[in-house]
């Protein structure tokens, strides 16, 4: 079985960045096997908006003809149930971040993420961080 990957908002800002790590990864990995999540696509554009700048606009929609789009229905049952987990334990993260790592989890996709430290508390999720020389992995 491949793996596959998710690649998180901040994956995605390192890639407009046109972070020399994210890129090699994505070549090595096949960009067939790299999505990202309705989610992002949302965070992607509101940041767009927030800036102002139509360029920022066009390296979301060039991210959307880049890779296949994850949708979050599927995981939202999964989402309620890390989200009441992590409530009881304390371990709160934002809800966007949860949305995302729990379709990660649904859909057996690694997260890829810079943003370790939150993804890190969702059970049973796959992390890579492909911006640091280290490149982190769980």
């Amino acid at each position: 079985m491949k793996v596959q990957y998710l690649l998180d908002t901040d994956a995605c800002i390192e890639l407009f960045k046109h972070n020399e790590s994210v890129l090699e990864k994505i070549e090595t990995v096949g960009a067939e096997n790299c999505f990202v999540s309705e989610i992002t696509i949302a965070e992607l554009f509101y940041g767009a908006a927030k800036s102002g700048r139509q360029e920022h606009f066009d390296d979301v929609k060039n991210l959307l003809l880049a890779f296949d789009l994850m949708p979050i229905f599927s995981s939202l049952q999964l989402y309620g149930v890390h989200k009441a987990g992590l409530e009881a334990k304390g371990q709160m993260i934002g809800e966007f971040d949860l949305l995302i790592g729990s379709c990660a989890v649904y859909n057996d996709l690694v997260m890829v993420t810079s943003n370790v430290k939150h993804f890190d508390h969702i059970p049973n999720i796959k992390i890579e961080d492909w911006a640091q020389k280290s490149n982190y992995k769980r």
